[in-house]
C-alpha cells in the first residue's frame, strides 16, 4: 500500500505550513520511521549481524554506566554474588526465550505480536494495549534514566564548571530536549554511528577493568577486606546465596537489551536464499547476535561488579556520593587520571544519550505498528513528529517526577523490562507447547515462573515501576478506546473485490437499472423465509419498478478488527441470489460494498433495511463491541461521512 505524504505549502498560512511540517512523512506503513530501529527499504541491503548487534549494544551495553552502582546499592558487598544470579538468569532464561522469539517473530514484531496471535477477539487487543503500556514504561524510562545518568557524569567531572554542580535536573532536561529536536529534524538509520560508539565504549571499559584488576591483584588485602566484610554480615555461604537470590530482582535492568535485539531483526542481512516467509539466515544470525551480546554483557557485568565492590567504599555509592550512578567512571578518574576519566565520561555520556535515541526510535516503530491498525489512534500517529512531541512531554514529566535521580527510576525501568520478558517467556512456552515439544515446554515454563517471581519481588520492593506503568496503561486504554469510538463510523474497508459469481449477478442486475439490495440476517433461511422477507420489503419500502433484488448478508468474523479487505461472494440458493461478505462490522461492510457497487456499475444502488427492535443505546454498544446493532442508521452515517456528494451517495431505505 502506498504511503500518503503531506506536501508542505510554503505559500499557505502559517497554520497550514506548521501542519504540513508536523505531518510530513505520514505513511500507511509501519516500522518505517527514522531511527536505529527503522526497517530498511526493500531495495536497501541489510547489515552483518555483528554490526546490527551494536544497535542492541547502545541500549544493552550502556547500562554499564549505572548498573554497577545500582547493584552495589541493592546488594552491598554481595553485589558480585547477586550479579552471578543475574547472569545465570540471563544465559539460562532470557537468552533461550529471545532466541525462540527470534524464530517465531522474524520480522521485528517481538513477543507482543506472538501474544496477539494467541488470544482472539478483544482479549488479544486489550492484552496488547496493556503490554504497550509496559513497553512505553521500559522505553520512556530508558530515555529519562539514561539522560539522568549522563547528567551525573557531567556534574561529577572535575572539569565541569562549578555552576553545574547541582544541575542534574536541568542538564537531563536539556539532553531530553536535544533528543527530541534531533528526531523532529529527522533522524536516520545510524548503524554507522553505533558501531564505533559501542566499540570505543567497550574498549574504554576493558581498560578501566584491566587497571582495576591490576590494582586488586597488587593489593590483595582489598580482597581480604571484602570477604571479611561479607562473612561479618552473613553467617554462612548459604545465607549469602539466599540474600543474593532475594535481592537480584533489583538488578534486573541489566537484562534490558533483549527486546531491542529482536526489534532490530529486519536490519540483519541473512542469507541470499532467505524469503519473507522463511528468513532462516536472518533468524540464525539474530541468534548469534543475541548470544554474543549476552556473553559480552555477562562478562562485563561480573567484572564491573567485582571491581566496583572491592575498590569503592560502600558509602560512595549512596545518593549524592561520587560513585552514585557512575561507578566505573569513578574508577577511571581514580586510577587512570582526570584526562582519561574525562574521555571515559564523554564516551559514557554519548552512548547513554544514544541509548535514549534507540528507545525513542523503538517507540516510534512500536506505536504505529498496533494502535492505528486497531483504529485506536488517529491517523496522525503514523507521523513521526507529533509522536515525538507526545513522548518528549512524557519524558519531561517523568524527569521532574523523579528529580532526574537514577536510583529512583531503576525500579520503574526494571518493571517494564521484566514484564516484557515475562510476556516473551510465556509466549515462548505456548509456542513450543503447540509444536509438541514437552521438554522445551517444561523448560520455558520454569523460566516463566522465575520471571514472574522476579517481577512480583521487584514490584513489592519498588512499586514506583508499576505506578508509572499503570499511568501509561490507563492513558493508552482511555485514548485508544476513545479514538476507536470516534473512528467507528469510518468506512473501514481497505479493498472490496467480487468473485466471479458475484460479479455476474451484479452485472446482470445492473442492466435492468440501479441495483436494489435487501440487507438480510446472515444465516441460512428457507425459501419461504426469503420470499417473506422480500415481500415485506416490497410492501413497506416499495422497490422501484418492482425489479429484481439481490440479498446482501454480512458475517462478522472478528469485531475487534478495525479494517479488513472484503471479498463479495455470490451464490444462488432457496430461489434467491445472495451476495455474502465477511467483515469486522455489519454496517461498515454494507456501506463499503454499496460504494464499490456504485463504482462498478456507474449507478447509485439502493439498499433496503428493516428497523431493529430494542433500546438504541444497547444497539450502539452492540455495534461498538460486537459489530452489529441497529444497522440501518449506522450504514447511512458511514455513507454520509464517506461520500460528501449527496447525489452520489447510495440510498438507504428503512421500513
Amino acid at each position: 500500500m502506498t504511503g500518503t505524504r503531506v506536501q508542505e505549502n510554503s505559500s499557505g498560512p502559517p497554520s497550514s505550513r506548521w501542519r504540513a511540517w508536523l505531518l510530513e512523512g505520514l505513511s500507511e506503513q509501519t516500522a518505517r520511521h527514522p531511527g536505529p530501529h527503522a526497517t530498511p527499504d526493500e531495495e536497501q541491503e541489510g547489515h552483518r549481524w555483528w554490526r546490527v548487534m551494536c544497535l542492541t549494544g547502545v541500549d544493552y551495553f550502556s547500562t554499564l554506566g549505572y548498573q554497577p552502582g545500582i547493584a552495589a546499592l541493592a546488594a552491598g558487598l554481595l553485589s558480585p554474588l547477586a550479579t552471578l544470579v543475574l547472569i545465570a538468569l540471563t544465559l539460562l532464561g532470557a537468552l533461550p526465550v529471545y532466541r525462540r522469539v527470534a524464530h517465531e517473530s522474524p520480522h521485528g514484531e517481538g513477543s507482543i505480536a506472538m501474544l496477539e496471535r494467541l488470544l482472539p477477539w478483544w482479549s488479544g487487543k486489550i492484552l496488547v494495549l496493556v503490554l504497550l503500556g509496559f513497553a512505553a514504561t521500559d522505553f520512556m524510562i530508558t530515555i529519562t534514566l539514561s539522560s539522568a545518568d549522563a547528567a551525573a557524569h557531567v556534574v561529577e567531572n572535575p572539569f565541569a564548571p562549578h555552576w553545574m554542580a547541582t544541575g542534574n535536573e536541568w542538564i537531563t532536561l536539556v539532553l531530553v530536549g536535544a533528543l527530541g529536536a534531533v528526531f523532529l529534524k529527522g533522524f536516520r538509520e545510524a548503524i554507522g554511528i553505533a558501531v564505533p560508539l559501542v566499540a570505543a565504549y567497550l574498549v574504554l571499559n576493558v581498560v578501566v577493568l584491566g587497571v582495576s584488576a591490576w590494582e586488586i591483584f597488587t593489593h590483595p588485602v582489598r580482597i581480604g577486606d571484602w570477604t571479611d566484610g561479607m562473612t561479618a554480615e552473613h553467617s554462612s555461604p548459604w545465607a549469602m546465596l539466599g540474600v543474593a537470590v532475594l535481592v537480584f530482582p533489583k538488578l534486573a535492568l541489566g537484562m534490558s537489551g533483549f527486546e531491542t535485539g529482536v526489534a532490530v531483526m529486519p536490519q540483519v542481512t541473512g542469507d541470499p536464499t532467505d524469503t519473507y516467509e522463511e528468513p532462516r539466515g536472518r533468524v540464525r544470525d539474530t541468534r548469534k547476535l543475541l548470544t554474543t551480546a549476552a556473553l559480552i554483557m555477562s562478562c562485563f557485568l561480573l567484572l564491573s561488579s567485582l571491581a566496583t565492590t572491592i575498590l569503592i567504599p560502600q558509602d560512595d555509592f549512596e545518593s549524592g556520593g561520587p560513585a552514585n550512578g557512575r561507578a566505573l567512571a569513578y574508577l577511571a578518574h581514580e586510577h587512570l587520571g582526570e584526562a582519561f576519566g574525562t574521555v571515559y565520561d564523554v564516551s559514557t555520556i554519548t552512548i547513554l544519550w544514544f541509548a535514549g535515541a534507540s528507545a525513542l526510535a523503538g517507540l516510534l516503530n512500536l506505536v504505529p505498528r498496533y494502535l492505528p491498525r486497531y483504529g485506536m489512534a488517529p491517523e496522525w500517529t503514523r507521523a513521526v513528529r507529533p509522536l515525538v512531541l507526545v513522548f518528549m512531554a512524557a519524558a519531561v514529566f517523568i524527569t521532574l517526577w523523579f528529580n532526574a535521580n537514577v536510583d529512583d527510576q531503576s525500579g520503574a525501568y526494571a518493571t517494564g523490562v521484566l514484564v516484557l520478558m515475562l510476556s516473551a517467556a510465556f509466549a515462548s512456552t505456548v509456542a513450543v507447547h503447540r509444536h509438541g515439544h514437552r521438554r522445551a515446554t517444561l523448560g520455558f515454563g520454569v523460566i516463566t515462573a522465575v520471571f514472574a517471581y522476579t517481577l512480583v519481588a521487584n514490584v513489592i520492593e519498588r512499586p514506583d515501576g508499576i505506578k508509572i506503568a499503570a499511568i501509561f496503561i490507563f492513558a493508552i486504554l482511555v485514548t485508544s478506546f476513545g479514538s476507536r469510538v470516534r473512528r467507528a463510523f469510518e468506512l473501514r474497508a481497505a479493498e472490496v473485490s467480487f468473485d466471479e459469481t458475484a460479479a455476474r449477478f451484479v452485472d446482470e442486475a445492473a442492466r435492468r437499472g440501479p441495483l436494489q439490495l435487501i440487507a438480510n440476517e446472515p444465516r441460512e433461511h428457507s425459501t419461504r423465509a426469503y420470499r417473506a422477507k422480500e415481500w415485506d420489503q416490497r410492501e413497506h419500502t416499495p422497490i422501484a419498478g418492482g425489479g429484481p433484488v439481490l440479498f446482501l448478508e454480512v458475517f462478522v468474523r472478528d469485531s475487534s478488527d478495525f479494517t479488513a479487505d472484503i471479498t463479495v461472494r455470490g451464490d444462488e440458493k432457496h430461489g434467491v441470489r445472495r451476495l455474502r461478505v465477511s467483515g469486522p462490522t455489519v454496517p461498515n461492510a454494507i456501506a463499503a460494498v454499496l460504494l464499490a457497487l456504485r463504482d462498478r456499475t456507474g449507478q447509485v444502488p439502493h439498499a433496503y433495511f428493516s428497523w431493529t427492535e430494542g433500546n438504541p443505546v444497547s444497539h450502539l454498544i452492540r455495534f461498538l463491541v460486537f459489530g452489529d446493532g441497529e444497522v440501518a442508521p449506522v450504514t447511512r452515517e458511514v455513507l454520509r461521512r464517506a461520500e460528501t456528494e449527496p447525489e452520489r451517495r447510495p440510498r438507504v431505505h428503512v421500513g
